[in-house]
């Protein structure tokens, strides 16, 4: 595992030296130092309808230092490309935050800053990603831990045994940094993956002991799941050839969570191939759910101008063009209404363990 490692840092800081590279051979030569990143939007993003999978483009902008507009960003991702560079040397991992306070100071002879607020350094890091084909994790960053996990799997992070099933019901706090090297898969005896959008109702299911009785492994992220619980998820289905069946509130942000579980997200479209379960099912909270479960309209919530122009913008996506995915979209369009998971406590505090999801599973009642 350390041999694997270290070709990796090896990799990942030649890369990184390749960016002082550009600059120093450009000086040389009295040029323009100039990077080229590639664009982090939806004009450069394809579906691949064969893999499943949003995939990036090969549309580029070019940041040069002599470009008044362009200076400033120029110099933030050579000091951040800098930092990551010692990290990788020094062998640390550090957090988003200290990358940001690493890299910030007052320029000499001046009133500006390197960088005024961590909104700024966060994008730079991604651009550096894209740019070096390493992911965040490669390059020794990691975020705050950002999900839990509870079922019958067994890990080893950083050589210390974890059984996910005998942690109690909060479970297990999944780490940002989730690759085999540092987070080992020991042991898995389920027999699929439930994640969660909320923590709200992954605490009930955990409380309910779900997991034990239909034995599964429950994972969230509380909201978009972040990068370690995704790739988990990716891992278990993967490695373990797990169904991974996604619970989301019904409304357009729970859907666009479920799509980016399923084929990946437009801003990062290049760690797809690594993140991406397009197998992934979505078993709710569907806009049929309300009059087969006999959910009261008064439970649901009017959808506001936001929520109308986002579900618009979903229908035209490629990758929600099925006929399941458009009928969907557009009942809940027709019914004016939005329902959260949580309004299934109308029915019972258990229902969701009791009811909903057993008669989910049984009836295979979910979308692909």
């Amino acid at each position: 595992m350390a041999r694997a490692q270290r070709k990796t840092h090896n990799r990942v800081e030649k890369k990184l030296v390749g960016v002082a590279d550009v600059v120093i051979t450009a000086a040389q030569r009295r040029q323009d130092p100039t990077l080229s990143i590639p664009v982090r939007s939806l004009s450069n993003i394809t579906f691949n309808e064969h893999k499943g999978l949003i995939e990036m483009g090969k549309g580029k902008q070019a940041r040069s230092f002599f470009n008044v507009g362009m200076a400033k960003k120029f110099m933030q991702t050579i000091l951040v490309a800098d930092a990551l560079c010692e990290l990788q040397r020094a062998d640390l991992t550090t957090s988003l935050r200290e990358i940001y306070y690493r890299t910030k100071h007052t320029i000499a002879n001046s009133n500006e800053n390197t960088f005024d607020a961590q909104d700024e350094s966060d994008p730079v890091i991604e651009d550096l990603e894209v740019s070096l084909e390493a992911l965040r994790e490669e390059l020794h960053v990691r975020a705050e831990n950002g999900g839990s996990v509870i079922g019958p799997l067994v890990l080893v992070d950083d050589g210390d045994r974890v059984d996910c099933a005998r942690l109690g019901k909060g479970g297990y706090s999944v780490p940002s940094i989730v690759e085999p090297e540092f987070l080992q898969i020991k042991k898995c005896t389920a027999d699929f993956v439930l994640l969660v959008e909320k923590g709200t109702q992954w605490n009930r299911l955990s409380e309910d002991k779900f997991w034990r009785r239909y034995n599964c492994i429950l994972l969230t992220g509380n909201g978009q799941p972040p990068r370690g619980v995704r790739r988990l998820a990716r891992r278990l289905h993967e490695e373990k050839e797990l169904p991974v069946y996604v619970l989301v509130d019904n409304d357009p942000w729970g859907y666009y969570i479920y799509s980016v579980i399923k084929q990946g997200s437009i801003n990062l479209a290049f760690e797809s191939q690594r993140m991406a379960i397009p197998k992934a099912k979505f078993i709710g909270l569907s806009s049929a759910d309300p009059e087969h479960y006999g959910l009261p309209r008064n439970v649901g919530i009017k959808l506001n101008d936001k929520d109308t122009t986002r579900a618009r913008e979903l229908l035209n996506y490629r990758w929600f063009q099925s006929k399941g995915w458009q009928q969907e979209i557009k009942r809940m369009l027709s019914s004016g209404l939005k329902y959260e998971l949580d309004a299934l406590a109308n029915k019972d505090f258990q229902y969701l363990t009791k009811k909903y999801l057993p008669r989910k599973l049984k009836e295979k009642d979910w979308l692909d």
